[in-house]
């Protein structure tokens, strides 16, 4: 067998959003290369290689997705959503930081599924920001059991204090969602997997809005991440490949027998965490 039987793609509809940079701009590319038939969503940046479509969406509206949604296959192999926005202090407000980087997720995933074939898969990119899940779930259920994209809005509204979290709850959904849908009936019943990679610190497009985020400033918010994250075990930041290509793995027929998993991709630092947190106990 070869690498590209390996995977399974060739031949394959493959949907892709965030495809312009970063994570997704890699996690795109290797697709390409392994013989799928990618439609990508980007937002401003035009990639430089050619896929099968590319189409420009700003996902933090229900209008935006549908309009990406038409635009889409009839049959879908595989289902990426990669993009997100940061909390960028004076730009970005907190109701959009939810909508684009978590609601959308799940709308986008829910209103597809009758389009991704049997034995498929969806496959998030989430964050090791979202590992305090747990400690949410009931807010995390609630707006993943809201019915519409209005109701999700009023939710939001009516819990300033989930919103104002920004990007942290936003993960924490999408870890949650990953863990409480994978069973679900119209998931398990046509065994398709759901699963996301939780990135560590990771260099892309976004590292500066996200640095400015933590206070404003863009080099001391790097401070501050550097040293929560890294400097305790003199680590690096990784590159948008080595959260990327993992991501296509996911999705591929490689890992056939996952689903329910938030895969931390942080060389351990989330797995420290957690034992810190157990020894205090």
């Amino acid at each position: 067998m070869n690498i590209k039987e390996l995977f399974g793609y060739q031949g394959k509809n493959v949907v892709i959003t965030g495809a312009g940079s970063g994570m997704g701009y890699a996690a795109t590319k290797l697709l390409v290369e392994l013989g799928a038939n990618v439609y990508a969503t980007t937002r401003s940046k035009t990639l430089d290689f050619a896929v099968t479509k590319e189409i420009k969406a700003n996902l933090n509206s229900r209008e935006g997705v549908d309009a990406v949604i038409k635009e889409l296959p009839d049959v879908i192999d595989a289902l990426f959503i990669c993009h997100g926005i940061s909390n960028n202090l004076g730009k970005t407000n907190a109701l959009e930081v939810q909508l684009t980087n978590f609601y959308s997720f799940k709308y986008m995933t829910e209103q597809l599924l009758t389009c991704i074939v049997d034995n498929g898969s969806v496959t998030f990119i989430s964050s090791d920001g979202g590992k305090d899940w747990r400690s949410s779930l009931d807010d995390c259920l609630a707006v993943m059991n809201t019915a519409s994209w209005e109701e999700a809005v009023s939710w939001y509204q009516a819990h300033p204090d989930c919103t104002n979290d920004g990007y942290v709850f936003a993960k924490k959904c999408q870890n949650a969602y990953v863990f409480a849908k994978c069973h679900s009936p119209e998931f398990i019943e046509r065994k398709i997997r759901l699963n996301a990679i939780a990135p560590g610190m990771t260099k892309t497009g976004l590292t500066e809005n996200f640095n400015k985020s933590i206070t404003g400033d863009a080099a001391q918010g790097q401070a501050i991440l550097e040293k929560f994250s890294l400097e305790f075990w003199n680590g690096r930041w990784a590159s948008p490949e080595e959260m990327g290509y993992p991501l296509v793995a996911i999705g591929s027929q490689i890992f056939s027998y996952m689903s329910g998993q938030v895969l931390y991709i942080d060389y351990g630092t989330a797995s420290l965490w957690e034992i810190e947190e157990l020894k205090k106990k």
